[in-house]
This record gives structure tokens, C-alpha cells and sequence, in this order.
């Protein structure tokens, strides 16, 4: 049975995303476009654990998710619980965050889609804070990561493998330079 990446993206972001559209597109010049999935991510942290959670529930076949910033998060927690592979890039460490940053209203970076984050928000994702299952997750960071602290990942996933990259940003720079890899790591 042929296995599935699940691609998870960040706040306010979406499928059209850079990593998304380059996996995507790597994805189906190897004629696994079939075999890779992201979906558009609710911004309201619950309905989208519940969404994916809905989705692995009926997939019926071998799952790795692949998740970044908040992505990565989800991505973290669903391993956990559903007791799959994941690849973190540059992954929010919500316990590390201060929610206030958060709150208020923001626009999707590529639909434009207009959401307010609130309090009840920020309680859902430090609900979703799990023990992560360290042998199953590999983490990608970089260290000149202008949104968060690559060191806080370091520390709440320590114990997993991690490959950390001088420089590079938020985006991941290293992202089409890895894609084999990450897609060897799901097994395709």
C-alpha cells in the first residue's frame, strides 16, 4: 500500500505556500502526486486538529506529516497521538510562545482571508501541547529563523533527530535541497 505525506502549513498561511508548492511539484515529476496532501488549515486550532485528526481516521494507509511553524506544531501533536512519523521545520514551540503576539486580527499571507485570533485560541493550541513520541520525528531548523527561537525547539524536542542549519530564515532556505531526503523519510 502506498504511503502519503501530509503537508501541514504555518499561520496564515496555506497550500499555495513556498514548501508546499515545491513538494507538491517535486511530489508529481516523480509521479506521486497522488501520494502528497495539504490541505487548507482552519485558523481556529481545534477545528484544524480535528479536521486532520478526521482525515487520518480515514485514510487508510501509511501517514508521514510534514509540518512547518505552526504546521509543525500539528504535526508534532497528531505523531503523537495517531503514532506517525513527522518532519518539523523551523516548529512553533507553543509553550515557549507568548499567546498575546497572537491575538488580534491577521490576514491570510496568500488568500487575503481576513481572522481573529483570540484568548480561546491560544488556550486551544497549549491544550494540544502532547509529549512528543521523539523516535518517530526528525527536526529541521536554521538558525537565523527571524520568527522563532530555533533553541526553544531544540530543547522541547530534544532526544529526536535534529539537523541544524547555520543562517537561512523562517521559510527554511534549505527546503529544496532536503525534499529527497524528506521524501525518503516517508518512505516513497
Amino acid at each position: 500500500m502506498d504511503g502519503l505525506i501530509l503537508y501541514l502549513h504555518g499561520f496564515c498561511s496555506s497550500p499555495a505556500s513556498w514548501k508546499a508548492r515545491l513538494l507538491g511539484e517535486e511530489m508529481a515529476r516523480r509521479g506521486l502526486a497522488a501520494q502528497f496532501v495539504c490541505p487548507a488549515l482552519s485558523p481556529v486550532p481545534a477545528q484544524a486538529i480535528a479536521d486532520l485528526s478526521r482525515f487520518l481516521e480515514s485514510v487508510g494507509r501509511p501517514v508521514t506529516l510534514i509540518g512547518s511553524s505552526l504546521g509543525g506544531h500539528y504535526a508534532s501533536y497528531l505523531a503523537a497521538q495517531f503514532g506517525l512519523p513527522a518532519v518539523l521545520i523551523n516548529p512553533a514551540v507553543v509553550s515557549a510562545l507568548s499567546a498575546e503576539l497572537f491575538i488580534g486580527e491577521h490576514n491570510n499571507f496568500h488568500s487575503g482571508e481576513r481572522f481573529v485570533f483570540t484568548a480561546e485560541h491560544a488556550a486551544q493550541l497549549a491544550a494540544q501541547v502532547a509529549r512528543p513520541d521523539l523516535a518517530r520525528l526528525w527536526l529541521l531548523l536554521e538558525t537565523g529563523d527571524e520568527v522563532l527561537d530555533y533553541r526553544a525547539a531544540q530543547t522541547h524536542w530534544f532526544g529526536c533527530r535534529q539537523s541544524v542549519f547555520e543562517g537561512g530564515d523562517h521559510s527554511f532556505t534549505r527546503f529544496p535541497e532536503l525534499m529527497p531526503q524528506l521524501i525518503e523519510f516517508a518512505g516513497l
